[in-house]
């Protein structure tokens, strides 16, 4: 009886199992991968808006404070978008003719509010506190990136949950003194290393297996 199968299947086998196994390590890989991109967190994409409001200008040039818009970030869950009235402080008294402030001006003639888009979205069953986390030395940058070097506004991290753990695991590593929450490019007056851990102590900052834990952002 003559052989179903010559010599050679037995090479072609062993090339398709290759292939498969090559595939699903490289599928592997590639997954992970795609989850951290920019394509699927969202970062680093300019978020258009009514007005495209530089953070480079207004406070890389100009030095506003993060607080002067953001009013309730210190004391509040959230960072409020500012109201209308806020751009009209200075814009009622500069650039008052300017084509590219109408809406703004539009907004505060007729009393409708601008329709920001939102960039910081995080999901409904993930809690975050702003104030928490400036009474703690967490600076602005730290989650927001360079604002003052920023000509539109977009999210600078993934946002997602390793992201959060990577500070939450070592907080000393990331934590600065309350008065530097606000500063732009801050540098540390002296090593981390040294600093970090002293300061998580004195702002009584939970240790990771509070941090780390379920029922701290999922409530």
């Amino acid at each position: 009886m003559s052989q179903l199968f010559r010599p050679r299947a037995n090479d072609i086998t062993r090339f398709v199992l290759f292939g498969f196994l090559l595939t699903a390590v490289a599928v592997g890989a590639a997954v992970p991968a795609i989850m951290r991109s920019d394509f699927q967190t969202g970062a680093n994409s300019n978020v258009e808006q009514p007005i495209q409001f530089s953070h480079a200008h207004h406070v890389g040039g100009i030095g506003i404070d993060c607080r002067y818009c953001h009013t309730s970030v210190e004391t509040s869950s959230f960072a409020n978008i500012p109201p209308t009235k806020t751009c009209m402080n200075c814009h009622s008294q500069i650039w008052v003719t300017s084509p590219y402030l109408e809406p703004v001006r539009a907004s505060w003639r007729t009393g409708q509010s601008l329709q920001w888009v939102r960039v910081h979205n995080l999901p409904d069953f993930v809690y975050f506190n702003h104030s928490i986390h400036i009474r703690k030395g967490v600076g602005c940058e730290t989650c927001h990136g360079r604002l003052d070097r920023m000509p539109g506004i977009w999210q600078a991290s993934t946002l997602q949950m390793e992201w959060c753990l990577g500070c939450h695991r070592a907080p000393e590593k990331y934590v600065r003194p309350r008065e530097a929450v606000f500063t732009m490019g801050y540098e540390p007056p002296e090593p981390q290393s040294e600093l970090g851990p002293r300061l998580v102590k004195e702002y009584k900052i939970d240790g990771p297996r509070r941090l780390t834990s379920c029922s701290t952002c999922h409530r």
